[in-house]
């Protein structure tokens, strides 16, 4: 009479056979059953009976009934693929197939392993290597299944989960039971009797939620697995199959080397493990798994709740640790194509575009007209998002080359531009770089892209709007006390020269006398002369223009600094200009004090003159500190905003107002730690004179 606990083992497994087969002949024949696997869930309830009824009689180590253990888990798999696959979900299951299919092919290899073993059955070491195999084969099979079982659940609608939770906790049973069951076979080096006996429970367990999910009301399950569930589940089965595929090779290795086994497994353990620290960190490597997945597993490239929720917090942040809002522009729109940097060009006053800040992009070359006022005006209208690399191989025909500068074109990292625009009427161009994979931009790409720009847009303006009002009323403020101030001189003006008057009529000391004449008489020329200076920006303009040498001027400038610190003039051909000399000279002065502030005592500042088409260049050059991007764009030609001490922060203000005046413009270059690049640019004296005499005639037209 056999113990009673082979009795009570034999008794559990054949109460689990009947329980199995019930349940699936009630699923197979009752109308109350339903769901898409309801077919395949009978077929593998049946598959793990038989396989059951085989263990209660024919014992574990017979072939029949691991024959019936390797259909057991195909039918196990076959039900779990068709969770998967229902309805018309099949076009999103790409890469569930290859899946299933690779753990079914891994289960069939038992097989030729049971094959193996029965023509080699005696043989020791056969016998050991071929159990090592199947136990591995198994190990591999129950981790690839337990990742899917994981992805079904975790990526099913809310709605879904109701009736998945389930099937998937049996499968989970199911395969956890065993992945346990044959680590501890691998480790031991033999099939744990005990837990053999004990299997019978797992499938009962798998049966008693199997039957509590059947019987529940029909509900529709849709797959719709979140970008980062499916990332991560993806991940875990390239990992499970690594290992697997690791400790295949590493028993193979230990069979074929025999003496050097143990050699062999250690170097290419370790050989494995340092390409998996290679590989695994790898931006690039993350990058085009993402990139796979949403072009084959969803019908969308972007999570657009996750992308909503991403921008808003990206320009959301505040606090003295967030970046300025321009960086976080450019990081917002970056994000969305997975670009690792970015810039943004705004509006110039004088027309195109420029820089106004970087994120993550400190080495790319960006001209001070970084965009003309054509290729403004073409994204502007058109709303245009320019792929490059479709420019580059000329793919894309309706881009002019105003668009897309030489400078854009020349930096292969360059990838893409996107307008910025708000009520029809551009704010800002976002340049982005080619992401660690780059791929063409689609439909999608353009739509997403477009919103966004435009919410960004909103934003921007919003901030030129407080930075306007703000500038109002900061001038509005030193207006009246300007006014204050320029009454307070004119008082002095007048009682300096009484003063001077009366002193010449009544000292009595000839010499006091002239000295004190002298003295007075400078400070009330001073005086004069800053009165005349805060009166120039009136309606009368200054001064009449006249013909100015640029050379000579540029040497007037140079010799005020003279014994005090070095400044060096580069004229390469003579220019004459129409402007206001004594006001010019004085934008020239603010330019290269600025430039000397910036430098060291050892540094010089250089003048550079030069003739470019109809217009004379001179070019301010340090090699001080340099300034930001944002700097230059927010605070540089701003009044009131001054680097020094008490400094009211109007000279790069006045000194462009004054070359205005004259019909020239003023530009700005500069590096952080390199220096900085100021350029005057005016019209020659011919070409003032064409421009005077043409809006002469037009004047005298319009009087016609």
């Amino acid at each position: 009479m056999p113990p009673l606990w082979d009795i009570a083992t034999q008794f559990a497994y054949l109460l689990t056979a009947c329980s199995a087969v019930a349940l699936a002949m009630w699923l197979a024949t009752s109308q109350r059953a339903h769901g898409p696997a309801i077919s395949a869930c009978s077929a593998a309830l049946f598959c793990a009976a038989m396989w059951a009824f085989a263990m209660i009689g024919l014992g574990m180590a017979n072939v029949a009934t691991a024959c019936l253990s390797i259909a057991s888990n195909l039918a196990w798999l076959w039900m779990l693929y068709r969770l998967f696959g229902h309805s018309d979900r099949e076009s999103g299951l790409g890469l569930v197939r290859p899946v299933v299919f690779s753990l079914g092919l891994v289960e069939l290899l038992q097989v030729a392993l049971l094959v193996l073993a029965t023509q080699y059955a005696g043989t020791l070491e056969v016998e050991l290597l071929v159990m090592r195999f199947a136990i591995t084969f198994r190990l591999l099979f129950c981790i690839g299944a337990l990742v899917l079982v994981h992805n079904l659940y975790a990526g099913a609608s809310a709605e879904a989960r109701q009736g998945l939770r389930w099937p998937a906790a049996a499968l989970g049973v199911l395969w956890l039971y065993d992945l346990n069951f044959y680590t501890i076979a691998y480790l031991d080096n033999a099939m744990p009797t005990l837990l053999a006996e004990l299997r019978s429970l797992a499938l009962a367990v798998a049966v008693v939620l199997l039957a509590m999910g059947t019987l529940r009301s029909k509900g529709e399950l849709l797959f719709r697995p979140s970008r980062s569930v499916t990332f991560q589940s993806f991940s875990l089965l390239l990992i499970g199959a690594y290992l697997g595929v690791m400790v295949v090779i590493a028993q193979g290795l230990a069979y074929l080397g025999s003496d050097y086994g143990g050699i062999l497994q250690s170097g290419f353990v370790l050989l494995a493990s340092a390409v998996a620290l290679t590989l695994l960190p790898s931006k690039k490597l993350r990058s085009w798994l993402r990139v796979t997945l949403s072009k084959n597993l969803f019908q969308h490239r972007y999570d657009y709740r996750a992308e909503w929720l991403r921008f808003t917090d990206t320009i959301g942040r505040a606090g003295p640790q967030a970046a300025p809002l321009p960086e976080r522009v450019v990081q917002a729109v970056a994000d969305i194509t997975d670009s690792q940097s970015g810039l943004l060009l705004t509006p110039r006053e004088e027309g195109g575009l420029a820089l106004e800040a970087r994120w993550q992009w400190p080495d790319i070359h960006v001209p001070a007209v970084a965009l003309d006022t054509l290729g403004a005006r073409f994204l502007a209208e058109n709303q245009f998002i320019v792929d490059l690399d479709d420019v580059r191989t000329g793919d894309e025909t309706g881009v002019p080359l105003v668009a897309a500068p030489d400078w854009l074109i020349e930096d292969e990292l360059s990838w893409a531009l996107v307008p910025l625009l708000h009520y029809e009427r551009l704010v800002g161009v976002v340049v982005l770089a080619r992401p660690a994979v780059a791929r063409r931009l689609d439909w999608e790409d353009f739509d997403l892209l477009r919103v966004v720009g435009r919410q960004l847009a909103s934003y921007l303006a919003e901030r030129n709007s407080q930075d306007a009002l703000g500038e109002a009323q900061r001038f509005d403020e030193f207006n009246r006390r300007i006014a204050f101030v320029m009454h307070d001189i004119k008082n002095l003006a007048s009682q300096l020269s009484l003063l001077a008057g009366n002193a010449e009529k009544h000292a009595d000391n000839p010499a006091f006398r002239a000295d004190m004449i002298l003295t007075l008489r400078n400070s009330t020329d001073k005086l004069q002369a800053l009165l005349a200076r805060l009166s120039r920006y009136g309606s009368h303009g200054g001064k009449e223009r006249e013909a100015v040498r640029l050379d000579v001027l540029l040497r007037r400038v140079e010799d005020q600094y003279a014994g005090k610190h070095r400044v060096v003039v580069s004229p390469r051909a003579p220019c004459t200009v129409k402007a206001d000399a004594e006001a010019l000279e004085q934008a020239l002065a603010h330019l290269v004090q600025n430039g000397i502030e910036a430098s060291d005592g050892t540094s010089p500042v250089t003048l550079e003159l030069r003739r470019e088409g109809a217009s004379a260049i001179i070019e301010v050059v340090d090699s001080g500190e340099g300034m930001t991007p944002e700097f230059m764009r927010t605070k540089l030609f701003k009044p009131f905003h001054s680097s020094k001490p008490g400094g009211f922060g109007i000279g790069a203000f006045e000194a462009r107002e004054l070359v205005r005046a004259m019909g020239g413009q003023l530009d700005v270059e500069s590096r952080e730690g390199l220096g900085t690049r100021f350029i005057v640019r005016l019209p020659l004296n011919e070409t003032a004179d064409l421009i005077r005499t043409m809006n002469e005639q037009e004047k005298t037209n319009e009087v016609a």
